[in-house]
């Protein structure tokens, strides 16, 4: 095969020119492109320390502004927890006035009602005394036919009352306010007529 036998004569130069070619291309290659792909990668690593760099310190900065904002979020608690302690103290103060107004207002109507009521009681046995005064005066005169005074009738009711209550009957609280016991028979008289 004529191929094969050129190949002894034709070998030794094309290995040569492979070589040649070859070599110039890495020369190339080595003093152009390595140089230029040594440079971007030295100040792509220079960039990326820079980066990181700043990474750090804005990691550092955000954790300082995270310890801030702790201390301000704790602080505004303690401060709402005061805040809110004393509304409630003020609600308990206000709630506590308004309960005492209101009991002061209540008691005020009791010892309204209890003098009311007192009062009733004694215009009501001043009446009661007088109405039977009347009575006594009038079976004593019906039955006996002896006129007695209004004043006599009062004095033997008065009398007896004292006996049935088993304790003297004070004519103050029977008839407040009176000076006398003429007063008091005059009040009781006027209150029957």
């Amino acid at each position: 095969m004529p191929q094969i036998n050129q190949l002894s004569t034709v070998f030794n130069s094309q290995l040569f020119w492979l070589f040649v070619v070859f070599g110039l291309i890495y020369f190339g290659i080595a003093r152009t492109m390595v140089p230029k792909v040594r440079s971007m990668m030295d100040s792509r690593s220079e960039r990326i320390a820079e980066e990181i760099g700043r990474a750090e310190s804005a990691r550092a900065a955000a954790e300082e502004a995270q310890e801030a904002w702790a201390l301000r979020l704790e602080k505004a608690r303690a401060e709402a927890a005061a805040f809110a302690q004393e509304a409630r103290r003020a609600a308990a103060r206000e709630n506590e006035a308004m309960v005492n107004a209101a009991v002061a207002q209540i008691n005020l109507k009791v010892e309204a009602a209890e003098r009311n009521i007192r009062k009733a009681a004694a215009d009501i046995r001043v009446e009661m005394i007088g109405v039977a005064a009347d009575a006594a005066q009038d079976l004593v005169e019906r039955l006996t036919g002896i006129r007695v005074a209004k004043e006599e009738a009062l004095d033997a009711v008065t009398a007896e009352l004292e006996l049935v209550a088993g304790n003297s009957v004070d004519r103050a609280d029977v008839r407040p306010a009176a000076k006398s016991p003429r007063a008091d028979r005059r009040r009781v008289v006027e209150k029957v007529r």
